[in-house]
């Protein structure tokens, strides 16, 4: 997939790096857009595991991410792009966890493979092509930034929560205007000077993060899938078990069985008595 969407940096000789980085992923950006979790989030029906699942997992690829951009936050092609003030989510993301899962919630996250192999990629580059972290952090901050009151809006009323507790992940304090803000962080994306291979990886690197993303949404519906499959089978075996008790303590018990053809009995003549 990434081969596909190779192209060169001679071919678009003066444009931004943002423009390109744009124009390569159009594609992937919808299929990103058509995941039936994000298609759940467009129709507001996000349902509390399919929001619980999906934290675990930003918090995940974000302890990534964040990780490697504060140990290269003095590489020349992170430097322009590093904003942790404005936009660290990983804090954010905590304080949503700990709300859904309690104190304990560290011991509570489960992730896909997908996710885990999203964190490895993020991990590689930043030791070997930090300048490719710029794909990432674009993606993904500039991706939460434009939908994140959106997207907060539709998950607290899907959810049903009463206050914004739970939603801190969609919430920027240090962004106060997020079009203007935007605009500087491309402005500084597009300031980075890169080689033509330099360039090349950027772009490659960019459709890979949408194609990372989406291998996220899709595991992350298959464990939605799963865990409510899981808790229709628990729910009905319950209920077989109730009622496999219920007839063996009538099977076994004498006392009981005279009892309930009593009920039997009084409900008969009170009906005809009704009917009377």
């Amino acid at each position: 997939m990434v081969s596909e969407k190779k192209t060169t940096a001679e071919q678009m000789t003066g444009r931004d790096l943002s423009e390109l980085i744009k124009d390569v992923t159009k594609d992937s950006h919808t299929r990103a857009e058509n995941t039936e979790l994000m298609l759940c989030f467009q129709k507001a029906n996000v349902s509390l595991t399919q929001y619980k699942l999906l934290l675990c997992s930003l918090y995940k690829i974000y302890e990534a991410l964040e990780e490697a951009l504060d140990r290269n936050s003095n590489h020349p092609g992170v430097a322009p792009i590093y904003f942790p003030a404005e936009l660290a989510r990983l804090k954010t993301l905590e304080n949503d966890l700990e709300f859904f899962y309690g104190k304990d919630w560290r011991e509570k996250v489960v992730v896909p493979t997908a996710t885990k192999r999203y964190c490895h990629r993020l991990r590689q580059i930043g030791k070997e092509n930090p300048e490719f972290l710029i794909a990432h952090a674009y993606t993904r901050y500039l991706g939460d930034l434009s939908g994140g009151q959106v997207l907060g809006r539709i998950a607290q009323k899907s959810l049903g929560l009463k206050s914004s507790e739970g939603l801190s992940f969609f919430v920027f304090p240090g962004v106060t205007s997020p079009n203007l803000f935007k605009q500087l962080y491309r402005s500084r994306m597009n300031s980075v000077e890169l080689t033509e291979e330099g360039k090349n990886g950027v772009l490659e690197e960019a459709v890979r993060a949408f194609e990372l993303n989406i291998q996220v949404f899709d595991d992350l519906q298959k464990m939605v899938v799963s865990e409510n499959t899981q808790q229709k089978n628990s729910t009905l075996s319950s209920l077989e078990n109730r009622q496999q008790i219920y007839a063996s303590m009538v099977k076994t018990s004498p006392l009981l069985r005279m009892v309930l053809g009593l009920f039997v009995a009084l409900a008969t003549v009170s009906m005809g008595i009704y009917a009377l």
